[in-house]
């Protein structure tokens, strides 16, 4: 809109209907507008640059909405865990399978015959099969697997009602700010609905020109704060994303 109202202030001040001061200060504004928007798409190229950096994904998935269909015990933290877990009974149960073999006795019997005048020869083997997991060797090893497992259980348990109070969390944060977006859009509404009439109110001839650029940069402002929500609905969602293990 600046750049269409600088060629408009441009054109009445060759027709004399405006002062050349009046053209300067538009351009002025134009030529602020510009450099504010090459600053912000410097800023955007240098965020996406680092979000790559961090995350190893050269495009991004937008996700618009958080996964609803996640829980929080599929998060990975937990599922390591559980892993962990059964990982540790698996040695455990090992162990009492072990000591709980009986020992184990073989006898074999073998014939052979060289040929010629000699005579058979028998032998007979004997092996004796005792398992090691007696209980001065696998007590202190199922001791510390059941003390391994418990530990284990506790961390489990604290990290499952930690990461339910996340979730619950970044989701009410999430809400309150989609909530804030509503308001910012109306208020952004109005204010940009005021610069169009001003504007025409200006072309007519009816505004002078501070008041329109007063108008204008309100207007400016309030799509500022309303593209700021809308940044702080976009790291809400990404929170509680995180949060269910959707995201890094």
């Amino acid at each position: 809109m600046l750049q269409s109202l600088s060629a408009d202030v441009d054109r009445r001040v060759l027709a004399g209907d405006l002062a050349r001061a009046d053209a300067l200060v538009a351009r002025a504004e134009v030529l602020g507008a510009e450099a504010l928007l090459a600053e912000m798409q410097q800023r955007v190229a240098a965020a996406t640059t680092k979000l790559t950096v961090l995350t190893g994904l050269a495009n991004p998935v937008d996700l618009s909405e958080p996964d609803r269909s996640a829980s929080p015990a599929e998060h990975p933290e937990l599922v390591l865990a559980r892993l962990e877990g059964e990982r540790t009974r698996a040695q455990l149960e090992s162990l009492r399978r072990s000591r709980r073999d009986p020992p184990e006795v073989a006898v074999s019997w073998r014939q052979e015959r060289s040929g010629g005048a000699q005579g058979r020869q028998d032998s007979v083997g004997v092996a004796l099969r005792i398992p090691f997991g007696t209980d001065a060797r696998s007590g202190p090893l199922e001791a510390a697997a059941l003390s391994e497992l418990e530990v284990l259980r506790v961390q489990t348990e604290r990290l499952t009602e930690r990461q339910a109070a996340d979730v619950r969390t970044a989701r009410e944060g999430f809400e309150t700010a989609q909530q804030q977006v509503a308001g910012e859009q109306t208020r952004a509404a109005l204010l940009r609905e005021r610069a169009q009439l001003l504007d025409k109110s200006f072309r007519a001839g009816e505004t002078a020109l501070p008041d329109l650029l007063r108008a204008l940069a309100t207007a400016a402002q309030a799509d500022a704060a309303l593209a700021r929500q809308r940044a702080a609905v976009g790291a809400a969602r990404a929170r509680l994303n995180q949060s269910l293990g959707v995201t890094p």
